[in-house]
């Protein structure tokens, strides 16, 4: 298996929901925000070399929406998706599987863009399978009012009607159930989480006899390691709280490598147990795993 991290560049978010409860006063410390109380998060991707397949797991924002939009969220950055597969000698028609790991804008906005007429819209990846879950799938194409504006019918359903999207096979589950499929692709498990959107899929990677966790928005940054510091975005917080602590605490046992997708400073990460629970070890590049 090869790892390749894909910046699709920044964007801005509120930091009060990025933080839910916890106080200004201590997230701004680590996180400042400018004067509209926003903080720049990445957007940043992997791509997966394993079995013969090139899979990309997540895909950014895309471009289709229009300018107030975008207003709202600020992106920035030099990179983008095409570039930063351009950067490891690939171009989005080389993808085999594109995996999402859940369908809020900012993680498979990239997955569909406008065609040539711009009267319609196609996949971005002309030869990828699309890969969700069926129980993902209802909740995101029947939104609940707190998350719609997170689900944008013109990133999610041009996937269907594609004819490329295919389901993980979950089996049976509720929204309590914390499932793990240990190998979705050669390499590469997912476990079902649930607590920031229902089944949020989690891959985790064996690489270089180590595992790398895609926390996704399970863990959007260093930051975010006391189990306190939990999304305001998040449907279920409290089971987010132990589904994080599960994560940390087999991380910190089994020196796993966290990978982040919105921290805009650090790639990666391990974690430690300690008297006050599971903190930061140390922050590294993937390229030093």
């Amino acid at each position: 298996m090869q790892l390749h991290p894909i910046n699709t560049g920044y964007f801005k978010l509120d930091g009060g929901a990025m933080f839910g409860v916890v106080p200004r006063m201590l997230w701004s410390k680590q996180h400042p925000p400018d004067e509209k109380n926003l903080c720049t998060w990445a957007m940043r991707c992997l791509l997966v070399e394993t079995g013969g397949r090139l899979i990309l797991i997540d895909n950014g924002l895309g471009d289709k929406q229009d300018a107030r939009f975008f207003s709202h969220y600020e992106p920035h950055g030099d990179a983008t998706l095409v570039s930063s597969l351009k950067a490891h000698g690939y171009t989005p028609d080389d993808i085999t599987d594109v995996f999402l790991t859940h369908l809020h804008f900012d993680h498979c906005g990239g997955s569909i863009r406008w065609n040539s007429a711009r009267d319609g819209f196609e996949p971005a990846f002309r030869n990828a399978t699309y890969w969700s879950n069926s129980y993902h799938w209802k909740w995101a194409t029947q939104p609940n009012p707190r998350e719609k504006a997170s689900f944008l019918k013109e990133n999610i359903l041009p996937i269907e009607e594609s004819g490329r999207l295919k389901f993980v096979d979950v089996g049976r589950r509720s929204a309590e159930e914390n499932l793990f499929i240990p190998e979705v692709f050669p390499g590469f498990g997912v476990l079902l989480v649930n607590g920031h959107t229902d089944a949020m899929m989690i891959p985790f990677l064996e690489y270089k006899g180590r595992t790398v966790i895609f926390m996704a928005d399970l863990l959007p940054s260093v930051h975010h390691i006391p189990l306190p510091w939990v999304m305001g975005y998040d449907t279920r917080p409290l089971l987010t709280l132990q589904e994080k602590g599960d994560v940390l605490q087999l991380a910190a046992e089994k020196e796993h490598v966290l990978y982040f997708e919105h921290d805009a400073h650090n790639e990666c990460c391990t974690v430690q147990a300690t008297e006050k629970g599971v903190r930061l070890k140390e922050t590294f590049p993937l390229s030093a795993v």
